[in-house]
């Protein structure tokens, strides 16, 4: 059975309660002159008067959206003349997905003189990129997939190699088809649907596309439905049950041990602070999790049904079955046969022209992947657009353990948009995004930067898997939204809280005693008893505000008044096709799209083509280097470096538990190893 494990997604782990992130000035003047229609302060928000003041603003089917802010509507410096920020004021009709470029892959032949160029480079090419001629390219796709470019060196796959792996596939006059062997999944469903739309691109090129599933499921069909034949082994694990969605719950578990969660959760579907202090699932997680498995259900049946030409309702009933043979899913057209991998490779052969005593020339996804475009001629354009990715979840500054590639590290993300700033030879940048989010501070000093980018030139966000809670702050500051129909985002909402252990320290005969200075210094220290009254109601306050400044933020980035953001935001999160019709997204596509309207922004014309700067190229560390040669000892190296980050260099108190990131409201002071030791046990439940 599939199982869509959401408790990562669901709530994404970040507490908005460190440093301010707005000025609370700016902030009340923002809130109050929305709700009441009235004209802000213009010496603040001097560029909302016309928006608030219209009606059709105000309206969830309005056709009009202001949508580009100055940045300096958030600063606290008041110097700045009406005149001043009247420049910065800009205004313009509201796009529907409609009004968007689709990307589409649009395959041209390549002609004659170019087909000679092509062949002349292959000659001089380096001896890796030589690819014998009626090659097959094989690709296993399994396990994780990640949103980033990695080394030769590093081990696992990459969403951005894959797919630029079709496209140059297309247009290799070496390659004749594609093989994949796929086998269980572990990415989320956009990542999917980005390489699914690739295969169909693929396949304009007249090319064939055939896939090999040893072990098939829902997600693993739905992606070599795409292809042009689809082949299991008679022996093959298979189950197409249905999907479901879990939710745990700690309270429980916590009681045993003698745990006491104090949280504040500010939003009614932020379910972290369910899972923390529940047994059961509340109404609202429940409604919030019924439309997300509702919308990946739907999805599946929808696209499988297309493309086999069935009736949606003859896919439910064939699930509904309870179906275990594999005979039957040949029976039904589902499948072209049944076949062992020798067999595959046999009838490739027959394809490409290979004699059967022959070996079938091949090239893998690795040595594939070291072939450059230059030596197929996909060159691009004088026009540059910058591409800065930005994978995993977010901290504000490196710790000594951090290894490269391991989440979003604010300090050097920041570099990187610097950089793209101050580059007057990038005509656009897209910020790719996958991220559950993370450090609230990093968090805003991120969208600050996107923000100022914004002012220069055209920024697009391109979500991924998951752009929620602080994955979502950092694409609310980009021109455009563009999200797959299944991506997970929004989330904006507060959880945070601290562990009161005093029954667990009573029960394993450890005593903790403070001395303290200040009505308030025991707040975070004091974690052998429970908050105080008037503890608890400034550890409520605190959050709330964190939330507002939150809400009230999300509000100014996609200019919508405070109260119809108020809907969509307490900590729910949204699939990419749900939150488009609430306005937190703009249009509904993969990475091509995203790079369509950053060409539309910029006044490039659709048909010319530009140059993706990668700005986050991989630089390979010595244990990748030596993990790829084969170093067992250096993979255990890279476990231990993770597992200590996560114990001692974090900022604040943390409990990881599937996904839940627990944190507490300053630095790490106050850890204790008593405390470590319940992380580590809480961590292998």
């Amino acid at each position: 059975m599939s199982k869509l494990l959401l408790l990562l997604h669901s709530s994404p782990p970040f507490h908005f309660t460190t440093a301010p992130i707005l000025h609370h000035r700016a902030t009340t003047v923002l809130r109050a002159s929305i709700l009441s229609k009235k004209p802000p302060n213009l010496s603040s928000l001097a560029l909302l008067r016309k928006a608030t003041l219209s009606s059709s603003f105000l309206s969830p089917s309005s056709s009009f959206r202001c949508r580009t802010f100055s940045v300096r509507a958030f600063d606290s410096d008041d110097s700045k003349t009406e005149q001043e920020e009247e420049k910065k004021d800009s205004f313009h009709v509201k796009k529907s997905d409609g009004d968007y470029p689709s990307g589409e892959f649009d395959f041209q032949e390549i002609g004659a003189w170019n087909r000679f160029l092509v062949k002349l480079k292959m000659l001089i090419a380096f001896p890796w990129e030589r690819v014998r001629k009626g090659s097959v390219l094989t690709m296993k796709l399994r396990g994780q997939i990640s949103d980033q470019l990695k080394s030769r060196f590093s081990s696992g796959l990459s969403l951005p190699q894959i797919c630029e792996n079709f496209i140059k596939a297309a247009y290799d006059p070496r390659i004749s088809g594609i093989y994949l062997h796929i086998d269980g999944l572990n990415c989320g469903w956009a990542k999917v649907e980005e390489i699914r739309r690739h295969i169909f691109n693929f396949k304009k090129s007249g090319k064939f596309v055939v896939a090999y599933l040893p072990a098939c499921r829902e997600k693993e069909y739905y992606l070599a439905s795409a292809c042009d034949d689809l082949y299991l082994p008679p022996s093959a694990y298979f189950s197409f049950y249905g999907f479901t969605v879990q939710a745990a719950f700690l309270a429980g578990v916590f009681e045993n041990v003698g745990i006491q969660p104090d949280v504040q959760r500010i939003g009614k579907y932020k379910s972290a602070g369910d899972q923390l202090t529940r047994k059961s699932m509340s109404k609202e997680n429940c409604e919030m999790l019924t439309a997300i498995l509702d919308n990946i259900y739907g999805n599946w049946l929808d696209k499988v049904s297309s493309t086999k030409g069935k009736k949606i309702e003859d896919m439910k009933n064939f699930i509904n079955e309870g179906v275990y043979k594999i005979e039957r899913l040949k029976e039904e057209g589902l499948i072209t046969n049944m076949h062992y991998d020798d067999e595959v490779i046999s009838m490739l052969k027959e394809k490409v022209g290979v004699q059967k005593d022959k070996v079938l020339p091949m090239v893998d996804y690795s040595k594939y992947s070291r072939v450059r475009n230059w030596t197929l001629g996909l060159t691009g354009g004088r026009d540059l657009i910058a591409i800065i990715r930005a994978s995993g979840s977010i901290s504000r500054v490196k710790s000594p353990l951090s290894l490269s590639g391991s989440g979003i590290i604010g300090e050097q993300l920041i570099e990187k948009i610097r950089r793209a700033r101050e580059s007057k030879k990038y005509k656009a940048a897209i910020i790719r995004i996958d991220s559950p989010g993370g450090d609230a501070l990093a968090s805003d000093l991120m969208w600050r930067e996107i923000r100022l980018l914004a002012e220069s030139k055209p920024v697009i966000a391109s979500m991924s898997d998951v752009a929620a809670s602080g994955g979502y702050y950092m694409a609310m500051a980009a021109d455009a939204i563009v999200a797959e129909n299944l991506t997970l985002t929004g989330s904006i909402g507060v959880v945070t809280g601290k562990f009161s252990l005093g029954k667990l320290y009573e029960k394993i005969g450890f005593n903790k005693e403070i001395i303290s200075r200040g009505k308030y210094a025991e707040l975070l220290a004091a974690d052998q008893r429970p908050l105080r009254p008037d503890e608890a109601e400034l550890f409520a306050k605190s959050a709330q505000n964190a939330y507002e400044q939150f809400r009230d933020k999300a509000a100014f980035s996609r200019s919508m008044p405070v109260d119809k953001m108020e809907e969509v935001a307490q900590g729910r999160v949204w699939t990419g096709q749900d939150a488009a019709s609430r306005g937190l997204v703009d249009a509904i596509g993969g990475f091509s799209r995203a790079v369509a309207i950053a060409k539309q922004k910029a006044n490039i014309p659709q048909d010319r083509q530009v140059m993706l700067v990668e700005l986050s190229r991989p630089s390979p560390t010595l244990p990748e280097i030596l993990s790829g040669i084969g170093s067992s000892v250096v993979g255990a190296e890279r476990t231990l470096k993770e597992l200590l980050q996560d114990l001692a260099f974090s900022e604040g108190v943390q409990a990881r538990m599937d996904g839940i990131l627990f944190q507490g409201l300053e630095e790490a002071s106050y850890d204790n190893p008593i405390l470590t030791l319940i992380k580590d046990y809480l961590g292998s439940l």
